[in-house]
């Protein structure tokens, strides 16, 4: 019987993975060419009018479709408000720290100005991502393939159980980006986003004060890097304290995240986890040791990857007047 069951169970995998498979191939580049010609340029334009403003902004966006798309697929689903009688995925923990939607309101209203009703806060939210990352460094650049449809369902719950935590091992963060269809090397691709941004000190503060629950600290972590965070985050400090992910250059979408992980300067656990694996540590070496030499063009391969996880086309799902909002 447990045979039989595991037997459903990869079974009813394969076909989810189908169908996904199936609707990704319906998303193209240049899919509102003639509904909404304008759109990347109006995109681009007012995401730069806030990045330009508040360059910090970009690491959150980027944040945000990555959290989009682990749940419930690329569909916008991270972008709705919770409701009386629902909590949606903004009220999860994980995503309470996510700023920027006032960008996207402000893009979608732009858009909606000139294509009323036409383009997806799904679409505009993968669009912004990308934006805001080219504003921090104009050779990172990705073409967005488009015709993803907004959903109509956004559960805390599921946040909880599909993103993957800074506390994660090597072994977990493998299971859940196989779990989307994306590879190991897309695991240490994508882990490359941490090159910018910041933290509170909640996620690192057992690393540094009690790892194992004796008082000790994380022996995978640069026992330098240890004196220096100690000074910054005291025991018991969650939300005061802000960190930098990659201390001198945060603002910058560059390869120095590599270099630091492979000092055991990661920030978090899942960042030094990198290191236990070969084909993750492998690359997090060459990155370090050849100044990031495929980073951009592999980034730009496994974000585009990454936007096509269980997205929502044709008559699925809907066109949201607002992004905050289902119709």
């Amino acid at each position: 019987m447990a045979i039989h069951q595991k037997l459903l169970s990869v079974f009813v995998l394969l076909v989810l993975l189908a169908f996904n498979l199936s609707d990704a191939q319906n998303l193209k580049v240049g899919f509102y060419h003639k509904t909404c010609p304008n759109l990347e340029a109006i995109v681009a334009a007012t995401t730069n009018q806030y990045i330009s403003r508040a360059p910090t902004l970009a690491a959150p966006l980027l944040r945000m479709h990555f959290h989009d798309c682990f749940v419930r697929g690329c569909d916008g689903s991270v972008l709705i408000n919770s409701t009386a009688s629902n909590q949606a995925e903004k009220a999860n923990t994980a995503n309470q720290s996510l700023r920027g939607f006032h960008v996207i309101d402000a893009v979608k209203s732009a858009v909606e100005k000139k294509c009323p009703g036409i383009v997806s806060c799904a679409d505009i939210l993968a669009l912004v991502a990308r934006d805001a990352v080219g504003f921090l460094h104009h050779g990172a650049f990705w073409q967005v393939p488009t015709g993803r449809r907004d959903g109509r369902v956004s559960l805390a719950s599921e946040a909880a159980r599909n993103l993957p935590p800074p506390i994660a091992n090597i072994t977990q963060l493998k299971a859940m980006f196989s779990g989307k269809g994306l590879s190991v090397k897309d695991l240490a691709v994508l882990s490359g986003g941490h090159t910018i941004g910041t933290s509170h000190c909640g996620p690192v503060t057992n690393r540094l004060y009690n790892f194992t629950g004796r008082g000790d600290t994380d022996p995978s972590l640069d026992k330098n890097y240890i004196a220096q965070l100690k000074i910054k985050c005291k025991p018991g400090d969650i939300t005061t304290t802000i960190l930098e992910m990659d201390p001198g250059s945060f603002k910058r979408f560059d390869e120095d995240y590599y270099t630091l992980v492979s000092k055991r300067r990661g920030l978090f656990q899942s960042d030094a986890a990198l290191l236990d694996d070969t084909e993750t540590k492998a690359y997090v070496l060459r990155q370090a040791t050849t100044h990031g030499s495929t980073f951009l063009k592999d980034f730009a391969a496994s974000m585009v990857k990454m936007g096509k996880i269980g997205v929502l086309t044709g008559s699925a799902g809907e066109i949201r007047k607002q992004c905050a909002f289902i119709n």
